[in-house]
């Protein structure tokens, strides 16, 4: 197994593919669920064929479809009988319906996560309270629930929402060891303070087995030394990271996630998440010396992690840790637009550093696939509008990139193709012209065709120096907005 490593692609193929039995220490998965957000593709269906729940998924929801009745069928076959049955009854009390969806693939990823986590290995599924019920019957099947530890509440603050409720501020952790060994990691961390009760009563007493000098038995919560506080509860407050300041919708903060680490895992630990997103668990992984493995479905969330971690570590793809399953050459790059041709785009774009354009799936094409900044005169910022095709192209492609540039009022247009431009359309962009920088005092061409195979051999776009398409990181810290043009509401 690579260690330090990032997967794209469905994590139920990348588990069975790549990582092997009983090698991952801690495993952290935040699935999303019922959010209502567009902000993520989740996964393939275990044949590997498209599905309504690769497209909703967008959407955050989920359905019933051949897909998930094969999913179904497989969990039958294979899983313990006590999974089958309580996926039985599931189905029976639930019905044949989206939550049901859930449940289904959640389960036979499930399955997978515990073969991979050593024998003395803790897992931590993250959830919010319209799944966390159902999570919980799941994984006591799974992992027995004898191995649950707690159900951690994370409780936070944000602006109030709804009426004639109480507002939803927490979030559910769900907490399992894989066996119910003493050998288990588990650091006392973040120790509390005592009350001030208690110290008014002790005082600098030494408190030694649970009982004070003169023998009377003492509260159950002290510690054996005076000076130490008393163990972390089950309920966290620890404050979210404001909409503005998200990299990623659903967007975890790193002291949640450095808790987790710090409590059930050592140096040099293999630390997994299953659904990565924007990579905190990868940041918080790195900063406290463990190994990490991570996946997403999305090449939107692997290039963000990629920029992250060279952001905040200097940490470089290939040199210093793998990313497996991006394209490498044309066939490759043929083969994921054959698949999606929307994650195309928004690998194709990451190629040049381009900020992806929103969800273009929603509401008319607008012609934009993505945008590069770049210095063009004492505060003035200039942009070059990209497009990615993964079709045939033609001259009247370059026409329509001209137009748009117009109307955007942009400096320069960028058109990457997966096939060879034809003489007529290179001809077409010599005639839109150049744009002159006066800041650099250079002349750049106004449209760009640029094949994939240019950007895979080194090939950039000529224009004046670019910006950063994300606000700088703060070097092992909390990393600023990057705006990725989703919606973000609570």
């Amino acid at each position: 197994m690579l260690e330090n490593a990032l997967y794209y692609g469905d994590n139920l193929r990348i588990l069975r593919e790549y990582i092997p039995d009983n090698s991952i220490d801690l495993i952290y998965l935040d699935p999303p669920f019922n959010s209502k957000a567009d902000y993520n593709i989740l996964f393939k269906e275990p044949t590997g064929k498209p599905s309504e729940a690769q497209i909703t998924a967008f959407e955050d929801t989920w359905h019933w479809t051949e897909e998930t009745e094969a999913a179904f069928r497989e969990i039958v076959d294979t899983a313990s009988a006590n999974v089958v049955e309580m996926m039985g009854s599931f189905r029976q009390f639930v019905g044949v319906n989206d939550v049901m969806a859930y449940l289904t693939m959640m389960c036979i990823r499930l399955i997978e996560l515990r073969r991979v986590l050593k024998h003395l290995g803790s897992i931590y599924l993250h959830c919010d309270p319209t799944a966390s019920h159902y999570l919980k019957i799941l994984m006591d099947e799974i992992f027995d629930k004898k191995n649950f530890k707690n159900e951690i509440i994370w409780h936070y603050r944000k602006w109030p929402s709804g009426n004639r409720q109480f507002q939803r501020n927490h979030d559910v952790i769900l907490f399992y060891a894989k066996t119910d060994s003493s050998e288990r990691v588990f650091n006392q961390i973040d120790l509390m303070e005592r009350t001030e009760s208690t110290r008014r009563r002790f005082g600098k007493k030494k408190i030694v087995s649970g009982y004070d000098e003169t023998g009377k038995r003492v509260p159950s919560q002290t510690l054996d030394e005076e000076s130490a506080g008393v163990p972390r509860d089950d309920t966290w407050d620890i404050g979210r990271v404001p909409p503005i300041k998200q990299l990623f919708p659903t967007q975890k903060p790193e002291p949640l996630l450095s808790r987790i680490i710090r409590a059930s895992t050592n140096e040099g630990d293999v630390v997994l998440d299953s659904f990565c997103g924007c990579g905190t668990t990868i940041v918080e992984a790195h900063r406290l010396n463990r190994k990490w493995v991570g996946i997403d479905i999305t090449h939107l969330a692997i290039n963000l992690i990629k920029w992250r971690i060279k952001d905040m570590f200097g940490l470089k793809a290939k040199k210093d840790y793998m990313v497996i399953g991006e394209p490498e050459d044309l066939a490759g790059a043929e083969e994921l637009a054959s698949q999606n041709r929307y994650q195309f785009q928004w690998w194709a774009s990451s190629l040049i550093d381009a900020k992806p354009y929103r969800d273009k799936k929603k509401g008319a094409d607008s012609g934009i696939d993505g945008y590069v900044y770049f210095h063009d005169e004492k505060d003035k910022i200039g942009k070059a509008i990209v497009q990615v095709k993964s079709g045939k192209v033609s001259v009247k492609d370059v026409r329509d990139l001209g137009h748009v540039i117009d109307r955007e009022k942009a400096q320069i247009g960028i058109l990457i193709t997966l096939e060879k431009p034809t003489r007529g359309m290179r001809k077409e962009a010599i005639t839109k012209g150049y744009h002159e920088s006066p800041a650099f005092k250079g002349k750049f061409p106004r449209i760009q065709i640029l094949t994939i195979e240019d950007l895979l051999s080194g090939k950039r776009p000529n224009t004046p120096p670019s910006l950063s398409v994300y606000k700088n990181a703060q070097r092992v810290n909390m990393v600023e907005q990057f705006d990725l043009d989703y919606d973000q509401s609570e």
